[in-house]
């Protein structure tokens, strides 16, 4: 049994960061080396002083999309014609795309959006049920006057967690530097402290950057509700590792580079693509991959991440790497040092 009441630890509110903080590298870091037990403090433009010529930097190159749509429910009281201007009473969240025009949804109201309800969005978009399926996620087909993107552009919202109350001024600074293929539901966060500039800097020492994709959906987030966290159920979130990417890793693995993954998705990805030997296979595929105490890890030396919820599965990640103790130990020394928290918060390296 893996308790998921383990893993919990106390978080004041005030310590949960609403806004990102300026210039991206300036958060602070607390740096954890597992060798020696010591926890330094630091700042994450710091960070080079803990890498060196021959390791393998990994990001996770997902791009967020503006995955919150507001629409109205059509009814025989509301009927398409008649929904221009009504105030919107129903929320899709978009997870995953399923073909041109279908996404895996969850929705609000859940019980009022069952098989075949339609919402209207905008002129440019509509919607329509199609199923149900675990856990009330919905697959929903979209009907769209243009280009979908662009479209979502124009009526979506920037799919901020709920723990976030503040509005985001900027939509780039819930996106990485480096983002290129759009898809996710939710920020790979540990990337959103790099510049260019300290990209730059990484590269000049001889550290490669490595990109894979992950689309961050339900299974990164979806909180653990089991009491024995083994019977949790991860949602499956789509991969991609190029045979570029994978070389560059496996290179550095038989050279005595180190494997650093920048975020839990990074680690998920490479942890999904690697064989027995930790060697890494180019490809693409989903993956529900649930790392937690016990798990040994074949292709991950060092983790960049940024601090998690209570009983999540990404700090039973954190903990399957530093051991549990270890992990609940760092979180409290870094709550009573008053460190920022979850997506837009401070950051932590394992090495």
């Amino acid at each position: 049994m893996l308790k998921t009441s383990d893993f919990d630890y106390y978080l004041p509110q005030e310590l949960i960061a609403q806004e990102p903080v300026e210039p991206r590298d300036s958060s602070r870091l607390a740096v954890y080396d597992r060798a020696s037990g010591a926890l330094e403090h630091k700042r994450f433009y710091d960070i080079c002083d803990y890498l060196r010529a021959g390791d393998v930097l990994v990001v996770n190159n997902t791009k967020v999309i503006p995955a919150r749509i507001f629409g109205v429910r059509i009814t025989s009281a509301c009927p398409i014609d008649k929904a221009e201007g009504r105030d919107a009473n129903c929320e899709v969240l978009l997870l995953k795309r399923i073909n041109a025009d279908t996404w895996e949804c969850i929705v609000r109201p859940g019980k009022k959006l069952r098989v075949g309800a339609e919402i209207y969005f905008s002129p440019r978009l509509k919607a329509e049920v199609c199923s149900v399926g675990e856990e009330g996620v919905r697959n929903i087909k979209f009907t769209c006057n243009g280009v979908f993107e662009n479209v979502l552009e124009e009526v979506g919202s920037m799919p901020l967690p709920p723990y976030i109350t503040h509005a985001l001024r900027d939509k780039s600074r819930y996106n990485t530097v480096y983002c290129k293929h759009e898809g996710s539901a939710a920020a790979p966060t540990a990337g959103l402290h790099f510049t260019p500039q300290l990209l730059d800097k990484v590269k000049a020492m001889g550290v490669k950057v490595v990109e894979v994709l992950l689309h961050v959906g339900l299974g990164t987030f979806r909180p653990v509700k089991e009491e024995d966290a083994l019977n949790h159920k991860m949602h499956s979130e789509y991969y991609e590792v190029s045979e570029q990417s994978a070389a560059v890793i496996n290179e550095a693995r038989l050279s005595g580079g180190r494997v650093i993954c920048v975020g839990t998705t990074s680690v998920r990805t490479l942890e999904s693509a690697a064989d027995e030997s930790g060697m890494i296979k180019a490809g693409s595929g989903n993956t529900d991959i649930f790392i937690y105490p016990s798990y040994k890890f074949k292709a991950v030396d060092a983790l960049i991440t940024n601090f998690h919820l209570p009983k999540s599965t990404l700090l039973m990640l954190v903990s399957a790497l530093v051991g549990r103790d270890n992990a609940l130990a760092i979180y409290n020394e870094c709550v009573g040092l008053r460190y920022r928290f979850f997506s837009f918060g401070d950051a932590m390296m394992i090495v």
